[in-house]
């Protein structure tokens, strides 16, 4: 196999952050346990808390499909992380609404989150840092041609 297999080489990366990132959290208690999913959903409705989300704003921010979004949602309202509301003015549409121990579920995940990535970028320079970003967002900029 040739060492440049692009994407092969992103999709193994990806699955390994994410099989440590999960083990690392308590198992036991899934309602504790984030997918990095539901990790950006939460940080952008943090992050926006004074406005009203629905679906479709996570569905653009996040750069997801319709059904992707809706599956996340599911989960997380199973496991009582968010309320939808239905909209007074539109009831095909709902409000999305963290509840209130949703915050702290995040924090404790946030704080593993950024422990791993420091962990991933262990003896890797600035330098290199910035090159791997440019090309990452060169390899967007290539997907969006497309």
């Amino acid at each position: 196999m040739s060492e440049y297999k692009v994407l092969y080489q992103i999709k193994t990366l990806e699955k390994m952050i994410l099989r440590k990132f999960l083990n690392s959290n308590n198992m036991e208690m899934p309602r504790c346990s984030l997918s990095p999913t539901q990790m950006q959903i939460i940080e952008y409705m943090l992050e926006h808390i004074d406005e009203d989300i629905y679906q479709r704003d996570l569905e653009e921010v996040l750069n997801l499909r319709r059904a992707t979004v809706s599956g996340v949602l599911q989960t997380m309202e199973k496991n009582h992380l968010i309320n939808r509301v239905t909209n007074s003015q539109d009831t095909r549409i709902k409000k999305i609404m963290l509840n209130e121990d949703t915050k702290n579920i995040f924090m404790s995940n946030k704080d593993k989150l950024e422990q791993m990535e420091k962990q991933v970028i262990d003896n890797i320079s600035e330098n290199e840092l910035k090159v791997f970003s440019k090309v990452i967002e060169k390899m967007k900029a290539n997907i969006d041609k497309i």
